[in-house]
């Protein structure tokens, strides 16, 4: 049964400060507050909860959200070789509480869902980490293998997805299927509404990419299909948008494929027919194997490699070793040199150089770096550009490599001047963006400035007002204090955050904002009371006395941000 508490969206904020607010792009400030203020942001996030759900009228759940400005980005991001997709940047309290609506969502779905969907499996007790890491696309395919075998060689694989699948979700259908989960279903399936309506400028359909509250309503979304192809005796297997279907000859392979497209029509859905194949099952077994490293030792086991490392385990410093050596002994260069001889490389065994490339000694490191970043290279692995740069920032952000930084540097400075058409991807931007912000040097001034003054997007501003407060450049600053008024609310709290690192400046500067700051970092929900001086007041209102959202901003900046 649907019921949202505060547990719900507590967790919201913690797994946002353990994962980030969006999968495809780095880690800002707003990643560490909200795991700072995790209590804060989530009563607050509660009691605007309770109020839409207690209110006596019912329209209230959808108008009152609708009424609303939310803050929200679509940014441009690289999805294969020579593709693009559409991702949603959303203000990190509305995140929270969509993510809040959606982890209640989860928890009262999870127990009908079939074993055969294999995506974003929730986990009621996992505290930060809200998916089954065990449900992996790994292990998805390595389960279609095992039910291909069984079915014999003669049986026929379809491997197929859904055209466009986020982008055409519609949110009528959505608000449904909230519906039949019960409980709070009727306020919660509202609220979710409006939500996706002010995400999508009114439009009726499109999830936000990247997020965690989209991924549980697109599991919410294709349950429904999935159960509907159970009914028709169909051998499915689900990740994301992503089906194997398993028969015993080349016409219940397309009878079932057949009922699955008729499935999806009914909700305004088609499959991709470029990405449609009938496969024997030793071909798809074939495949597959390929896919995952095949005989190729090397590769696979740097596919293979998890880095999800926990400090908090029995045994952490030797998980760390152990995964360290196992890294040492791969032949990265090698494995690097041969996917540069491929006209389209592998860009998920790139994304694992990129991730472990952290975990070489720093000689090793920056020979990897170097090649990472040569033009002509950079270029084809530019479906891993994102990775790459985190892979480049954590190796920036380390003294454990500072002999190494100065190269980095060099290497970095050279990117926008061969591969500044790479750049031009918002997220590619951002996480190059987050390189530059450990040293200052004259061309990044003058790039990170012009790109401040010719950007239409706040995310892009941010990460510039970022690499100043890091720089601790005066003329910046200066610059940002006498255009204070023309900033959006996004960028004055980057802006905040940066007076603390101008001494007597900064303190000037935060005391002729303040209360301009704290109507303007309002969420529009607050009460009309001062948190101090109404206190009896407020107690004895339904909502009781949350905090405000610009008080929990300004007390944790002034309390943390010497250490940031």
């Amino acid at each position: 049964m649907l019921k949202p508490e505060l547990r719900h969206f507590k967790r919201a904020a913690l797994e946002v400060s353990k994962h980030g607010d969006n999968d495809t792009l780095p880690f800002d400030m707003d990643v560490r507050f909200c795991g700072d203020e995790a209590e804060a942001l989530a009563t607050i996030a509660y009691g605007f909860y309770n109020e839409l759900r207690d209110s006596q009228a019912a329209k209230d759940n959808h108008e009152r959200i609708a009424a609303l400005h939310i803050h929200s980005e679509r940014l441009l991001a690289p999805s294969g070789p020579a593709g693009f997709r559409v991702v949603t940047k959303i203000h990190l309290f509305w995140n929270i509480y969509l993510n809040g609506l959606a982890i209640a969502i989860a928890e009262a779905l999870e127990p009908q869902r079939s074993s055969c969907a294999h995506s974003y499996r929730f986990l009621s007790e996992g505290g930060e980490q809200l998916f089954d890491e065990t449900r992996s696309w790994r292990a998805f395919k390595e389960a279609t293998v095992s039910q291909a075998s069984i079915a014999g060689d003669e049986a026929v694989i379809v491997q197929t997805d859904i055209s466009s699948f986020y982008e055409h979700v519609s949110h009528h259908y959505i608000e449904n299927l909230i519906n039949n989960l019960g409980g709070d279903a009727g306020p919660v399936s509202k609220q979710v509404n409006a939500l996706l309506s002010k995400l999508f400028a009114g439009r009726s359909f499109g999830l936000p990419v990247g997020g965690q509250g989209a991924r549980i309503l697109a599991e919410l979304f294709l349950s429904r299909v999935d159960s509907a192809l159970t009914a028709r005796g169909v051998q499915w297997n689900r990740y994301v948008d992503d089906y194997v279907l398993i028969a015993a000859n080349t016409a219940e392979a397309y009878r079932a494929l057949g009922v699955l497209a008729q499935e999806l029509m009914d909700y305004g859905l088609s499959l991709n027919k470029s990405k449609t194949v009938f496969l024997s099952s030793k071909h798809y077994r074939d495949y597959v194997s390929s896919q995952l490293g095949g005989d190729d030792i090397e590769a696979a086991k740097l596919r293979s490699i998890d880095l999800k490392f926990d400090p908090y385990s029995d045994n952490p410093q030797e998980s760390y070793e152990l995964l360290v050596e196992t890294v040492e002994t791969l032949q990265v260069r090698q494995l690097l040199n041969r996917e540069l001889e491929k006209a389209l490389p592998d860009s998920f065994l790139v994304t694992q150089i990129g991730r472990t490339i952290r975990l070489h000694e720093p000689s090793v490191a920056i020979e990897i770096a170097r090649t990472l970043l040569k033009e002509q290279n950079l270029h084809a692995f530019r479906s891993s550009f994102s990775t790459i740069m985190r892979g480049i920032a954590n190796l920036r952000g380390d003294e454990r490599f500072s002999v190494i930084h100065g190269a980095l540097d060099s290497v970095l400075d050279d990117v926008p001047v061969h591969s500044e058409h790479l750049l031009k991807a918002d997220t590619c931007l951002l996480h190059y963006l987050r390189c530059l912000r450990f040293q200052s040097t004259p061309a990044r001034v003058q790039f990170v400035r012009q790109l401040f003054d010719t950007t239409q997007l706040d995310i892009v501003r941010r990460a510039c007002i970022d690499c100043w407060r890091g720089w601790r450049d005066g003329v910046a600053f200066n610059y940002m204090r006498n255009r204070w008024q023309q900033m959006s609310p996004e960028c004055q709290r980057l802006y905040w955050l940066a007076t603390f690192k101008f001494g007597d400046e900064g303190d000037r500067a935060q005391q002729q904002a303040k209360r301009a700051a704290s109507q303007s970092w309002a969420l529009g929900l607050e009460l009309p009371f001062d948190e101090e001086k109404d206190k009896s007041k407020l107690s004895k209102l339904p909502r009781g006395a949350e905090p405000r959202f610009a008080a929990v901003f300004m007390k944790w900046a002034k309390g943390k941000n010497s250490a940031i």
